[in-house]
């Protein structure tokens, strides 16, 4: 008839062997009250709309059980329910802390108004039986900051902080213990602690830690913000006060002014409103504290040390299949590799977002372990997780660890072997190669390795002119710079008029198959239209001779949805990218690798959550360069 099971997740009850499920519990909860108000029996008040809004909730958070397809029993959560992420801690708790925030928020508004109001009625008078009012007054001030300070800290209970979660259960508790000296305000000291019991319980989903370093420093530099408002409020209200006032009566006005209290004497005139501005100062030190105390452990941001670039390097030369393998060996990106050192990917953190330069790179057995150490190498740190220019085929891999995918465009890949100027469809590239071929100008493959010292500088004097003083863009998909492991096996082609270098294009290897990717392609801008094709015939040719099957272009953003979308979807998407076109040439990259008549391979954009997408996003276009962001300084040197 009835039997309960107990399980990692909490308890299972089964009536007549049926499992019963929470959306059956909300089911019959609104069934009742539905029943009870057609028969008269169920009045409109509190506690209805209360059971209405439970019975709403609990078909809400378990919606995936109402459709068998969706059922996922075995990830039972506080909150909304989610699929289980193989790759990611599944913890009970996950959906606690914007319940706990909301939580903590809601006490630290009832204690602050309760803190600012004063007693009345029968608990007063029984109070005033073991209590002097003075020291209730006192109970009431400490009351308030207690209140504002658990306001502010419900902010960094949202956001994760073991530190935030700490402090709150003190607050609370301290606030329970205060609603009843104040002014036995039982219900105010009953959800403060029932607030903090539920924190407790669900301690294990604030996994944002702190450093221990940058927490002692801020445990130092706390008493200094303390002590240098104080002062700067004392010597405020000293200044502004009665001649005749007493430095205790100061201190006492400026405590009352702290904590939005009329003090023992009045501001007049031009420093009528110092109050204010001593609590606005109060409030603004309050929020400092806050941020120093509840600051995450950072990450990283010194790049990899020799040994850890030899190790990607390595790894890069023995498994890095993928066209875009060998661009994670720029040296702005920085290095995470598995416990056993065999598989690593390359990252970047831009806006509060660790951001993974395209797949790992290792054994495929491997690949979860890595994934897997990003995904808690991000909570810990409170930082979102995303990847930009992810193959089709890791795809699942980065969705089992709780990631969204998003189709950002297509990385064109020329085929050498059917490559041909033959044919009507290709005759304007041939008609350019053969215009510039008249004008003198010649191509000419080499090894980047061979070159002497003096073809390189000419080469990075021509990348300049053509940056014309604008930073080098690129972050997936491009090197950093032409002596960025230039011995690996990359190679240039470069063009030639008059025997003066005009134009060049930048080959990176791909490792386990005969494969090169374009890393960049730079000319003389007064050089005439259509000497970037020559070259790419040039090094099609020259590498299909050297062996080399598949050369990859350029990326082509969001070409699907311009020029073969699926849906009215992606119609919609591709007329909103075309109206970026003018700011990222989307359109005119596209067009131009099309002529060369390449397989597409799709690429894309990997974010957690569903609110991800924008930060993800704004991380992307920082770190690819096309968007301007504000300076900071970095530090360079030491191990990742």
């Amino acid at each position: 008839m009835l039997r309960l099971e107990r399980h990692p997740f909490g308890p299972r009850v089964y009536v007549l062997r049926r499992r019963i499920h929470e959306y059956h519990l909300g089911l019959a909860i609104l069934v009742v009250l539905a029943a009870g108000s057609l028969l008269d029996i169920v009045d409109l008040g509190l506690g209805t709309v209360l059971a209405t809004f439970a019975g709403l909730w609990l078909v809400a958070k378990d919606w995936r059980d109402v459709v068998p397809s969706t059922r996922d029993s075995a990830t039972w959560q506080v909150g909304l329910h989610r699929r289980a992420a193989p790759l990611r801690s599944l913890r009970r708790s996950d959906s606690l802390p914007t319940l706990a925030a909301l939580a903590a928020l809601i006490a630290g508004i009832v204690n602050l108004v309760s803190a600012v109001t004063p007693n009345s009625g029968w608990r007063h008078r029984a109070l005033l039986n073991v209590e002097s009012l003075d020291e209730i007054r006192v109970f009431h001030a400490l009351a308030l900051p207690a209140a504002a300070a658990l306001i502010v800290t419900a902010f960094y209970l949202y956001r994760r902080r073991r530190g935030a979660l700490n402090v709150a259960v003190g607050l609370l508790v301290a606030l329970g213990v205060l609603n009843l000296a104040k002014g036995l305000d039982f219900e105010e000291a009953l959800w403060s602690l029932a607030a903090a019991a539920l924190l407790w319980t669900g301690r294990d989903a604030f996994h944002v830690r702190h450093d221990p370093v940058s927490l002692r420093s801020a445990l130092l530099r706390v008493p200094a913000v303390i002590a240098g408002t104080a002062l700067v409020i004392v010597a405020s209200v000293a200044i502004a006060a009665p001649g005749d006032a007493s430095f205790g009566a100061i201190l006492r006005a400026s405590g009352d002014a702290v904590i939005w209290q009329p003090g023992p004497f009045a501001f007049h005139d031009d420093v009528g409103r110092l109050p204010l501005a001593v609590s606005l100062l109060a409030l603004f030190a309050l929020l400092t504290v806050a941020y120093l105390v509840f600051r995450p452990l950072a990450a990283p941001r010194s790049l990899p040390d020799v040994q850890a670039r030899r190790a990607a390097r390595d790894l890069v030369r023995e498994y890095g299949t993928d066209t875009l393998a060998f661009f994670k060996l720029r040296r702005d990106k920085q290095y995470l590799f598995d416990e056993a050192g065999s598989a690593f990917l390359a990252y970047r953190i831009e806006n509060g977002v660790l951001l993974c330069s395209g797949d790992p790179v290792g054994p495929p057995a491997a690949l979860p372990a890595v994934v897997s150490k990003a995904v808690a190498y991000a909570e810990c740190r409170g930082l979102k997780l995303a990847a930009s220019g992810v193959s089709e085929e890791l795809v699942p891999l980065w969705r089992q660890a709780g990631l969204r995918s998003l189709y950002i465009g297509d990385e064109a890949i020329v085929e050498t072997a059917r490559f041909s100027l033959e044919g009507r469809p290709i005759r304007k590239v041939r008609q350019s190669v053969a215009r510039l071929e008249k004008a003198g100008y010649t191509a000419e493959l080499s090894d980047l390795s061979d070159l002497d010292e003096k073809t390189l500088c000419e080469l990075e004097r021509v990348a300049r002119r053509w940056l014309a003083g604008a930073a080098e863009r690129g972050f997936a998909m491009s090197m950093d710079s032409l002596r960025t492991e230039r011995a690996a096996g990359g190679v240039v082609v470069i063009g030639r008029c008059g025997g003066r270098i005009r134009g060049f294009l930048h080959f990176v290897p791909s490792y386990g198959r005969p494969a090169m990717s374009l890393s960049s392609m730079r000319r003389d801008r007064e050089t005439p239209n259509g000497l970037t094709e020559f070259l790419v015939v040039r090094a099609i040719e020259g590498l299909r001779e050297r062996g080399v099957e598949e050369v990859s272009l350029n990326f082509a953003a969001f070409a699907r949805v311009m020029h073969g979308p699926h849906g009215p979807l992606e119609r919609l998407a591709g007329r909103v990218v075309a109206l970026a076109n003018p700011l990222f040439q989307i359109e005119s990259l596209y067009r131009f690798n099309a002529k060369f008549f390449p397989r597409w391979e799709p690429r894309y954009l990997l974010y957690e959550g569903a609110m991800g997408l924008p930060r993800a996003g704004l991380a992307v276009m920082w770190a690819e360069g096309q968007l301007p962001k504000p300076r900071r300084r970095t530090t360079v040197g030491g191990a990742t």
